[in-house]
């Protein structure tokens, strides 16, 4: 086969998680591109090879950076990726810009392209490590901004129906860290995401720890945010982790109340939000290391693996978190990371 689509069998996926769990998948299938001035044109070929060698008769995952996954065990089937692909500039609108980017790229080289194309909007997701794909999948957000903010409409190939769409934002059914790719695992491959930019810099400073940050200009906010992620999360290449790994919990009013009564000063936002990391932190889980996997010191939001731990091993910590949590709050944690059995 040639560049537009590479399997190979019985491969290691440690280099393509970034909790470094070492497990093997039994096949590995690359999706590259064609030459085309749309994803259909440039997909098209490539997916077709890919049906024809099989890869979604029996058992697939569809696998994006591989920042929000704990691979729990070997993968008996085909783990499907899309390669790097491309950003560029699809169209103009007076002060608007539309930027197209292919699902394998990684989002923050595309945050880095567009600040340098002095095109605004996405600086807030700066130095998340997960592809363009992934970041659809499960509505990234970071620091008071979510990717379905600037999201224009997503090309993806829906493998149930055997045929390609276009779906806007609402298509796309955006919620807190979910959408409909979310809901419907292994339906839809993403293929391609289009943004919806501004020419003009308006700094969004709207979440409480970027009230003083320096915003002179888009690279330099970029660049404090940057610091201010990894001043409190593992460098995915020093330490493996899935970043946040707990999605911070929506209570109903009755319960933010009685908990507020009780913890005065706990962290609370619109909505009946909940901090997940203040949670787990008053339960004495930051910086506790359980065999070969520990709770980040600076965030009790991150599990990172403390030396060749298995995604058991993660599970079981994960679940003896929860379980403390439940018990001392009476609030059920959702895991933001995904297990892959």
């Amino acid at each position: 086969m040639n560049d537009s689509l590479t399997i190979e069998s019985n491969v290691s996926l440690l280099p393509y998680n970034t909790f470094g769990i070492d497990v093997k998948a039994s096949r590995l299938a690359i999706v590259g591109t064609d030459d085309g001035n749309n994803p259909i044109d440039r997909y098209s070929k490539p997916i077709e090879k890919l049906r024809s060698a099989g890869c979604f008769e029996s058992r697939y995952f569809v696998l994006g950076g591989g920042s929000n996954v704990v691979f729990t065990r070997d993968y008996a089937g085909t783990v499907v990726m899309m390669s790097r692909g491309k950003v560029a500039v699809d169209r103009v609108d007076g002060d608007t810009v539309y930027v197209s980017a292919d699902a394998g790229m990684t989002l923050d080289d595309v945050v880095s392209w567009c600040v340098a194309k002095d095109l605004y909007g996405l600086e807030n997701l700066s130095a998340i490590p997960g592809t363009v794909g992934a970041s659809v999948v499960q509505n990234v957000g970071a620091y008071g901004a979510e990717a379905k903010d600037y999201v224009d409409s997503v090309c993806v190939y829906d493998i149930q129906d055997n045929g390609f769409k276009c779906l806007t934002p609402e298509e796309c059914e955006f919620g807190y860290r979910s959408s409909m790719f979310k809901r419907f695992p292994g339906r839809y491959l993403v293929l391609n995401v289009i943004y919806r930019l501004s020419r003009s810099f308006v700094p969004n400073l709207g979440y409480k720890a970027l009230e003083n940050m320096p915003h002179s200009s888009a690279k330099e906010l970029r660049d404090a945010i940057t610091d201010l992620r990894w001043s409190k999360l593992p460098r995915p290449a020093e330490h493996g982790s899935a970043g946040s790994f707990f999605k911070n919990p929506i209570v109903d009013e009755a319960t933010c109340r009685r908990l507020l009564e009780k913890y005065p000063n706990m962290p609370h936002y619109p909505g009946n939000k909940l901090s997940a990391g203040w949670l787990i932190d008053q339960c004495g889980w930051k910086g506790k290391r359980i065999g070969r996997v520990g709770v980040w010191p600076n965030q009790a939001l991150v599990l990172y693996n403390a030396g060749g731990c298995t995604g058991q091993e993660v599970r079981e910590v994960a679940e003896t978190i929860r379980t403390d949590v439940a018990s001392t709050f009476g609030v059920e944690l959702e895991c933001e990371a995904i297990f892959v059995d």
